[in-house]
């Protein structure tokens, strides 16, 4: 795997995770008892970006090791994916 295949399936990996962790732990304005003025009673009260982030760069980073560890060892490789069109045919 090339360094720049790497860094695109991670960045992919990293940006699917972004959004399965967004909505933990998150508590609306609502639930909250102070919704801002000019906002929607569903906006996050407090949105924390850092931890966030965080989150996802350790998720997104096990994910990554486990789809490399596949790619690099041997026992998956793109020959496996089905209708994958063989790259010799063009």
């Amino acid at each position: 795997m090339t360094l720049t295949a790497a860094i695109a399936i991670y960045f992919i990996v990293w940006w699917l995770t972004l959004f399965a962790v967004l909505p933990f732990g998150v508590r609306t304005q609502a639930e909250d008892g102070e919704v801002t003025p000019g906002s929607v009673e569903s906006a996050p009260a407090r949105f924390r970006m850092l931890r966030t982030f965080a989150i996802t760069t350790v998720v997104a980073s096990v994910f990554f090791g486990f789809v490399y560890f596949l790619l690099t060892s041997g026992w998956i490789g793109l020959d496996d994916i089905p209708f994958l069109p063989d790259p010799k045919q063009f």
